[in-house]
């Protein structure tokens, strides 16, 4: 361990290294005279977001809940384009977050902790990030979601450290606290900036620097 203050990382995936591009969802929102953003509320609603994130839907089955509920507020054939392309919108994954992820696990084990589909897998290899981290807990193999805290007890094991020697990053405060309640050091994540800089003070102590590019921003990981 010598003076390092964690021995893993565990990191979400969404909202961290992964970012989906909803222009097309927007444009078509758009010319239905819905709001903007409306179709992913729907989607992420707890009814409809959950079954898939546990691995008990198929995204077919998953659009066809969206469609079914826009379907009451535009006609069904608008409905089922708009809930198509939100169920396969493209993605892209920030190359400063994937960067920085792969020199942390030069040092320590790095697992990805994720509310994902069961399709994860070939989302990842898209992305060439199959080699990203040394595990992937993933809501819809294990059948269990953030926040629920055995996620984190699964997770802690995968990274074959105690809870408490664990780091875990996400942008949900409900994910954050129940790591903190499952005995973890948690940062909620907002920037990456920030989270590098906060990184390099409290685990990089062996005196070797992150590329200036990463360790700018103010900390707020204490």
């Amino acid at each position: 361990m010598g003076n390092r203050v964690f021995d893993a990382v565990l990191c979400d995936l969404d909202g961290v290294i992964r970012f989906y591009d909803l222009t097309e969802v927007t444009r078509l929102e758009r010319a239905a005279g819905l709001a903007e953003g409306i179709t992913a509320e729907i989607a992420y609603a707890p009814e409809r977001d959950l079954p898939l994130l546990l691995g008990q839907i198929s995204r077919a089955q998953w659009a066809t809940s969206i469609a079914d509920a826009l379907a009451d507020r535009i006609p069904a054939p608008q409905a089922d384009e708009l809930a198509a392309v939100f169920a396969h919108a493209p993605f892209r994954a920030d190359q400063d977050a994937v960067e920085l992820l792969r020199e942390v696990r030069g040092r320590m084990p790095v697992v990805l902790v994720t509310n994902a589909t069961a399709w994860l897998d070939e989302d990842l290899a898209l992305l060439g990030l199959t080699d990203l981290a040394d595990h992937v807990v993933n809501s819809s193999r294990v059948g269990i979601a953030k926040p629920d805290l055995e996620i984190y007890r699964i997770a802690a094991e995968r990274a074959g450290v105690p809870a408490e020697r664990c780091l875990f990053v996400d942008d949900t405060q409900a994910n954050i606290d129940a790591a903190r309640a499952a005995g973890m050091t948690a940062v909620l994540y907002r920037d990456l900036q920030i989270f590098a800089k906060g990184w390099h003070r409290r685990l990089n102590r062996s005196g070797r620097r992150w590329p200036a590019s990463h360790v700018t921003g103010t900390d707020v990981s204490s």
